[in-house]
């Protein structure tokens, strides 16, 4: 049953003791629960609730898809510059803000975290919890609204979310430069990160041996002026992309084209200086991933059973959340922070109803 009042949902909270939430259902492998949960479908709570174009703020309902969000936004020359993943596979605003999740675009202007102004969530106890507001300036105190960012509906079920937006870029140029090493493109990416220049986003790809860095600017035409030649220079190689190439290549790989079909799609915090040692235990691996966000996130398809996965994940100290695809539990290796997490659990559902998905 697909909800599309904020009292319908309200009821069927309060007359079951295990419910998980659906909206877009893009992200498959967040979108799976046990037989003895009851799945409550959103999609339907959706709608502008309120667009100030002029103040760079809009609030919808959870269940508003990010692709009618991002037309609303584009008609008035602005958008959000998390850059959103999944849009074209029906990724709503609550979808979105429960997995945490945020495209190359984050490496510029940070992610959906710094973009999020307010929440309304019901609890476990059924109560409309606000937190937050609609304006980019707002009252201090603590702000709920944050930790409902990647907390997969196990604090609540998000009903209502307000964002700040910023001026949409006129146009955009991307650099593509292939290494025979990664440790090459690795030295190049700490380069770029250390160099005053105005990148929008800096992702790296992995496959068969060889790794490419993928450097996006983004301007008016008349703005980039000699940064591309500045860059290929840095580069000292380069494939320049524009126009319509360049955001299909953009746009296949926020919805994720890249990845077989069959297989599960992780992503991993990550760090730059820990990409060789986490490169180290892949070497056998053959499918292609991606380091995104000046290598702060890898995204790696995986073809066979989680378990060595896992087991990788664990060695290095590090976590993993299942995006994409067939999964029993959709996070792996090491968790952190859980105390806190069960303290915020116990407040906002003393009744532990929510169940993380």
């Amino acid at each position: 049953m697909n909800h599309t009042t904020i009292d319908d949902l309200k009821e069927r909270i309060l007359s079951h003791t295990h419910v998980g939430l659906r909206s877009g259902g893009s992200k498959t492998a967040l979108s799976r629960f046990s037989d003895d949960t009851d799945v409550l479908e959103i999609a339907g709570l959706s709608g502008v609730v309120d667009y100030q174009p002029q103040e760079f703020t809009f609030t919808a309902l959870a269940g508003t898809p990010l692709k009618y969000i991002d037309k609303m936004l584009a008609e008035n020359g602005q958008y959000l510059p998390f850059d959103p993943l999944l849009i074209e596979q029906g990724a709503t605003l609550g979808g979105t803000v429960a997995s945490g999740l945020s495209g190359p675009g984050r490496y510029r202007y940070g992610g959906v975290r710094d973009f999020l102004l307010g929440v309304k969530f019901l609890n476990g106890e059924g109560d409309l919890v606000h937190s937050g507001g609609k304006v980019v300036k707002n009252a201090a105190g603590f702000d709920i609204s944050k930790l409902m960012v990647g907390s997969l509906g196990q604090f609540g079920a998000l009903v209502e979310l307000s964002f700040k937006v910023f001026p949409r870029p006129k146009d955009f140029v991307t650099i593509l430069a292939e290494y025979s090493s990664l440790k090459d493109s690795l030295e190049m990416l700490e380069r770029l990160i250390r160099l005053p220049l105005d990148i929008f986003a800096l992702d790296l790809e992995v496959a068969s041996n060889k790794s490419k860095v993928l450097v996006r600017i983004a301007a008016s035409k008349q703005g980039f002026g000699d940064r591309i030649d500045r860059l290929i220079k840095i580069l000292d190689t380069g494939e320049t992309l524009e126009g319509e190439q360049e955001a299909q290549l953009w746009g296949l790989m926020k919805e994720f084209c890249w990845v077989p079909e069959g297989s599960v799609l992780l992503k991993v915090p990550m760090t730059l200086g820990r990409v060789l040692d986490f490169e180290s235990f892949l070497v056998d691996h053959k499918e292609r991933r991606f380091y995104s966000v000046g290598a702060n996130v890898a995204w790696v398809s995986w073809p066979g059973p989680l378990d060595e996965f896992d087991r990788i994940l664990t060695s290095l100290r590090l976590s993993g959340l299942c995006v994409l695809g067939e999964v029993t539990s959709p996070r792996l290796g090491v968790r952190s922070g859980v105390s806190f997490i069960s303290r915020i659990k116990r407040a906002l559902d003393p009744h532990d109803r929510w169940v993380e998905g």
